[in-house]
C-alpha cells in the first residue's frame, strides 16, 4: 500500500510520462487505478483543475493554429480583390468579416460593426460573401458581388446594406426590384449572378473558411486574432483596442 501511495502521489505531482505502469504488476496496477479513482472521489477538485488545465492547452492550440493559418493566408484574407473594403482603407487594425445575409446574427451585427467603424476611424473592414444557410443566402450573395461587378463598390455597399435588411424572401422578384431600386439592369445583373467569376469568390471563400475552421456566421478575423460569433459592439471595441495595443 505504501507503494501504491507513494506511486498515486508521483502520478498527482508529475507528467503522465514519469510514471512507468508497465513495470507495475497486473495486481498493483489495479490496485493503483482502484487508489486513484478513491482519490478523485474523495477529491473532485483535482479533476475539475486537471479538465481546467485541459481546456487551456486546447484553447492555447486553436489559437496557435488559427495564427499559423491566418498567415499562411494573408492574402486571400486581408487583400483579396474580390473582397469589398470599407472604413479607413489605410486603417490600422483591420476587421474581416465572414456573413451570410440570412444570419440572424450576422443582421444583429451589422449596425454595431457600421458603428464601431464609423466612430473608430482607423479600422479597414473586409467583407466575405459567405453563404451557408440555403438558397436565399446563396443568391443574395450572388447579387452582392454582381452589384458590385457592374456598379462598383459603392452600389455594392448599397446591395449589402439592402440584403441584410431584406424583410422576406430573397426571390427573383424581391432581386429584381433591388436592381432597379440600385439602377442597375435586372437582367445584366441575373446573367452576372450566375458567372462564373461569381461562382469563382463564393468557393474560395468557403475554401478559405474550411482551412480556418469557419464553420458559422458571422464570423470575424481582427488583425490575428478569430472571433468566432456574434459580439457586442462594446466587446469588438476590446477586442480591436487589443490588437492595436499587441502591434504597438
Amino acid at each position: 500500500m505504501r507503494l501504491l501511495t507513494a506511486a498515486l502521489c508521483l502520478a498527482l505531482a508529475a507528467p503522465a510520462s514519469a510514471l512507468d505502469l508497465s513495470a507495475m504488476s497486473a495486481t498493483e496496477r489495479t490496485a493503483f487505478g482502484q487508489a486513484v479513482r478513491e482519490y478523485l472521489l474523495e477529491n473532485p477538485e483535482v479533476l475539475m483543475e486537471a479538465i481546467g488545465v485541459l481546456e487551456q492547452k486546447r484553447e492555447a492550440d486553436q489559437v496557435a493554429t488559427d495564427l499559423k493559418i491566418m498567415r499562411d493566408n494573408a492574402d486571400m484574407l486581408y487583400t483579396n480583390p474580390a473582397d469589398w473594403v470599407g472604413g479607413n482603407p489605410a486603417g490600422d487594425v483591420t476587421v474581416v468579416e465572414f456573413l451570410d445575409y440570412r444570419c440572424g446574427y450576422c443582421r444583429k451585427a451589422w449596425e454595431d460593426v457600421e458603428n464601431l467603424v464609423a466612430a473608430d476611424g482607423n479600422i479597414r473592414l473586409v467583407l466575405k460573401e459567405f453563404p451557408i444557410l440555403g438558397e436565399d443566402s446563396l443568391a443574395s450573395s450572388q447579387f452582392a458581388i454582381a452589384a458590385r461587378k457592374l456598379g462598383g463598390d459603392e452600389t455594392y455597399k448599397k446591395a449589402h446594406d439592402a440584403l441584410i435588411s431584406l424583410v422576406g424572401p430573397a426571390d427573383e422578384a424581391a432581386l429584381s426590384d433591388l436592381a432597379e431600386d440600385l439602377g442597375l439592369d435586372p437582367a445584366k445583373v441575373a446573367a452576372e449572378m450566375m458567372s462564373d467569376e461569381t461562382a469563382a469568390i463564393i468557393r474560395a471563400n468557403h475554401q478559405l473558411a474550411t482551412l480556418l475552421q469557419i464553420n458559422g456566421t458571422p464570423t470575424f478575423v481582427v488583425n490575428e486574432t478569430m472571433v468566432r460569433g456574434y459580439v457586442p459592439m462594446d466587446g469588438m471595441r476590446q477586442i480591436v483596442d487589443g490588437q492595436r495595443k499587441k502591434a504597438n
